[in-house]
């Protein structure tokens, strides 16, 4: 018996589930979906989320790998941080499609990346 495609298995009529955007909480369309290491893969992170691509770079302005792999290493921490918490204020109001670049330096005040403690 000759196997089924698993194109052939999924019903003309049927759409993929939408993803949703765990920053944003908006839809991200196929083309701004990046996957995000929770903790970075310079740190041995393994774990991915789908994000929207401008949500994606927005935290890495603003974080540091080291930051990300020690306190921002799940959702919920990354939406506690008050500069995260204004540009989901201001993305959310943006179109899923929409795209821009981060807000802040991924140099800022120095060398490295990120806002220094």
């Amino acid at each position: 018996m000759a196997r089924k495609h698993r194109q052939e298995l999924v019903a003309e009529d049927e759409t993929p589930e939408p993803v949703f955007c765990p920053i944003c909480e908006r839809v991200i369309p196929d083309d701004q979906m990046d996957k995000h290491h929770l903790v970075p893969k310079s740190k041995g992170g393994k774990t991915t989320v789908r994000l929207h691509r401008v949500c994606h770079d927005q935290i890495h302005a603003i974080f540091t790998d080291s930051q990300l792999a020690k306190t921002f290493c799940t959702i919920e921490a990354i939406l506690e941080d008050p500069a995260v918490q204004k540009f989901v204020a201001w993305v959310k109001s943006k179109p899923p499609g929409f795209s821009d670049s981060a807000k802040e330096s991924r140099h800022t005040s120095g060398s490295g990346r990120g806002r220094k403690y």
